[in-house]
């Protein structure tokens, strides 16, 4: 991972410089909220939805030998209800209709 990723403030004005469109930090966001959702629709139109949120079994069982995490086990199981929730998704991992209808999906 970078050091040195730029965040949307600083993305917006150099893409609004270069193609002129009204770009802005939440526009930008927007934006990636709605490829993140169009992903995820493709996924469950090809049959991959939330039983492919899973990590590998070794990392849900083992803890980690070393670094921040050591003596951890992945809280996958706690966390993924929460990250449905926050990207507007069923608890089953579905994209609800009011998401598409937010994003004019």
């Amino acid at each position: 991972f970078t050091s040195f990723a730029w965040s949307l403030e600083d993305v917006a004005p150099q893409l609004d410089a270069a193609i002129e469109g009204d770009w802005t930090p939440e526009r930008l966001g927007e934006i990636g909220e709605r490829i993140w959702n169009l992903e995820r629709l493709y996924n469950e139109a090809a049959g991959v939805g939330a039983s492919a949120d899973k990590l590998p079994p070794r990392m849900m069982s083992l803890p980690a030998n070393t670094g921040p995490a050591e003596g951890k086990v992945s809280g996958l199981d706690t966390m993924l209800p929460e990250y449905y929730a926050e990207r507007g998704w069923s608890p089953e991992g579905d994209v609800t209709a009011e998401t598409k209808a937010r994003l004019g999906l």
